[in-house]
């Protein structure tokens, strides 16, 4: 039974990348700092590791085939993201183990490209963005050296799932409860969005495919490329009743990022909310067939729940 370490598992993405896998009967081991996970992945082994001890990471990992590196850092925490890479290169490679990661769009800058295939050129204009493109980096060489084996999986702004963090909880629902939807941005622009359930079985999916993939894979995930009119109009489904439409006042963010630091790490991301992207992929689906993509009326009704929020009649989570 293939082995696989999930890092960062207490997190909305590694939680749900950790069922995935369980489900899929791998045998999962749950890496955090605590050594506790949540009830939901009670089949997992739950371990300890620092991710910023290498050593501690090495013998977390010890023995295992795969890890997912599912680590992020809060926005104002970001100076840790290298070392934590580095630290997870070495684990992989004491061990021997493949490395799965997520990709983010962040290394595209401003303008953002339209339409982003895999062939795409990076064009970071914020620290995030040089800070990711310095990690892939890491990871490119790291396998051109024949040490550790990456595939990433590239997509966009995550819904779905239990926990809190994601724009999809904290500003688009936050307040569905009094009947108000809030817009991150223009509500008809075309944002690219990935169902945290469907991207986790994308990548048990490559999982399973490893022996069609090189020693370094980029692959796009294409999720839902939607605008917020279209998310409202699946909540309004969802729920049975209209929402008030509302845009997020970035105004105030803007006059208190000198002041709050996560207010200007968020601003400096700004122009994700402003500028029409979505993911392409022409590779993915044929190394893994059909990609997986719940459709939008199901994926928004079951993330309310996931959330908290009660839907209508027939439309609770599976």
């Amino acid at each position: 039974m293939t082995k696989i370490a999930i890092l960062g598992a207490n997190g909305r993405l590694g939680r749900v990348v950790a069922k995935a896998f369980i489900d899929a009967g791998f045998d999962v081991r749950t890496v955090t700092r605590t050594g506790k996970v949540p009830a939901e992945l009670a089949g997992a082994t739950a371990v300890a590791g620092d991710a910023l001890d290498r050593q501690s990471l090495i013998r977390a990992a010890e023995g295992v085939d795969i890890i997912f590196n599912g680590l992020n850092p809060i926005y104002t925490d970001w100076g840790k993201c290298l070392p934590m890479a580095e630290n997870v290169m070495a684990a992989c490679h004491a061990n021997n183990a493949l490395h799965l990661f997520p990709g983010t769009v962040y290394n595209y800058g401003s303008p953002m490209p339209a339409v982003i295939t895999e062939n795409t050129p990076f064009h970071p204009t914020t620290e995030k963005g040089r800070i990711r493109c310095a990690m892939e980096e890491l990871f490119r060489r790291e396998a051109d050296a024949e040490r550790v084996r990456t595939i990433l999986l590239r997509a966009g702004d995550f819904f779905g799932g239990t926990g809190s963090g994601s724009w999809f909880d904290l500003v688009v629902a936050a307040k569905i409860g009094k009947g108000v939807y809030t817009a991150p941005g223009p509500a008809d622009l075309v944002h690219e969005w990935a169902y945290l359930p469907d991207f986790a079985e994308g990548f048990v999916a490559l999982a399973r495919n490893l022996d069609k993939l090189g020693s370094y894979e980029a692959l796009n995930f294409p999720g839902h490329a939607v605008t917020d009119v279209e998310i409202k109009a699946a909540a309004e489904k969802a729920l049975g009743r209209p929402l008030k439409m509302t845009s997020m006042p970035w105004w105030v963010l803007r006059a208190g990022s000198p002041f709050v630091a996560m207010w200007r790490e968020i601003v400096s991301m700004s122009y994700l909310r402003f500028e029409p992207h979505r993911l392409a992929s022409t590779r993915l689906e044929g190394i893994i067939g059909e990609i997986p993509h719940t459709p939008l009326d199901q994926a928004v009704a079951r993330s309310l729940e996931d959330i908290g929020i009660a839907t209508g009649k027939g439309m609770k989570a599976a």
